[in-house]
């Protein structure tokens, strides 16, 4: 999918820009270059976080009709937190469908989606998840649960989650 339009050149633009001016706590590039869809991620732990010092790999996965729908965050590294579903997926708002969700009164139409929304509003969005968790809608019903009642316990599987993305890199 070599990615023509105006999703595929807003990517181009979006990928260029952050290449050129990188954050420090993030880095982007793509394992295809011939894809603009996909995107990799090189996630640092935020300070003064429980994530502080861990080196986080994630994708991103943008859907053909980008911007107007969101794309699809996964972690590849470990992860362990109440909004990453066990198999990576991020669930934050930001990453969700435009417009009002019938099932889910917490979340308004103005956390989600919005084509205006681009990769690093993504990237700070999660970075802020893994600062602040929600623990009132999670994805890892485990983690959230850890993170409620034995926060000792969820401290000490973080920071194997970290050790484990240390060594990996």
């Amino acid at each position: 999918m070599a990615g023509t339009g105006y999703g595929a050149e807003l990517l181009r633009r979006q990928l260029n820009d952050l290449s050129r001016n990188p954050p420090d706590t993030f880095s982007v590039g793509l394992p295809d270059e011939d894809n603009i869809y996909e995107w990799d991620i090189m996630l640092m732990g935020p300070e003064s976080t429980l994530y502080e010092g861990g080196f986080f790999k994630a994708k991103l996965k943008f859907p053909s009709d980008f911007p107007n729908m969101p794309p699809e965050m996964t972690f590849v590294s470990e992860m362990w937190h109440p909004n990453v579903y066990e198999g990576g997926k991020v669930c934050i708002s930001i990453l969700h469908p435009p417009g009002e969700d019938a099932y889910n009164s917490q979340e308004s139409a103005d956390e989600r989606w919005r084509p205006i929304l681009g990769v690093e509003q993504i990237i700070i969005s999660v970075i802020s998840m893994l600062s602040d968790p929600n623990d009132e809608s999670p994805a890892n019903l485990d983690a959230a649960v850890q993170w409620r009642n034995d926060l000792k316990g969820f401290k000490r599987r973080v920071r194997q989650v970290i050790q484990k993305s240390q060594d990996d890199c």
